[in-house]
């Protein structure tokens, strides 16, 4: 007969937590969306494939974001895989207040019609499948309609603070 493991009290230090994961690499990408009042997108660092039958991904906004509704209310959107070196393009996505699309370069996603950007590794659109509020984030859930890659080289990665190259 097998036992459960004691439950314990939650870690209850944010800061200790942050700086214990913040040593797990994350993908960076920026999701983009045609948002009825004008192009949307914003950095994230929580992006994941779900399943491949359906072709499903995942990110985790915080609630609190400001973009993330409008992405919302456009039904649709596009993750931009951000290439390694593109670092002011992550930043400038990670802003706030900023108009993040002026004098950027991209093209309409085939499907959802959001912004692509330029000099991205990969292309995923996507249509809005569902949120599941978790904590102080919510998982979005999209089904891919349409994907592609765009260059061979390394994709970003964000770690310990930092966007350290691949070899």
């Amino acid at each position: 007969m097998s036992t459960s493991p004691a439950r314990t009290a939650p870690h209850g230090d944010p800061d200790h937590f942050r700086h214990v994961l913040s040593h797990v690499p994350t993908s960076v990408v920026v999701v983009t969306a045609q948002a009825p009042d004008g192009p949307a997108g914003m950095a994230v660092g929580s992006f994941t494939s779900i399943s491949l039958e359906p072709q499903l991904v995942g990110f985790y906004p915080a609630r609190t974001s400001s973009t993330w509704p409008r992405i919302r209310d456009a039904g649709r959107f596009c993750v931009n895989v951000l290439a390694q070196g593109q670092d002011e393009l992550a930043r400038r996505f990670a802003r706030r207040g900023a108009d993040r699309f002026a004098d950027l370069p991209t093209t309409a996603a085939p499907y959802s019609g959001a912004p692509v950007l330029d000099g991205i590794v990969a292309w995923i659109d996507c249509e809005l499948e569902r949120e599941i509020e978790l904590g102080d984030h919510t998982l979005v859930v999209g089904q891919v309609i349409d994907l592609g890659v765009t260059r061979s080289d390394h994709p970003m990665v964000f770690s310990r603070g930092a966007y350290p190259g691949l070899n």
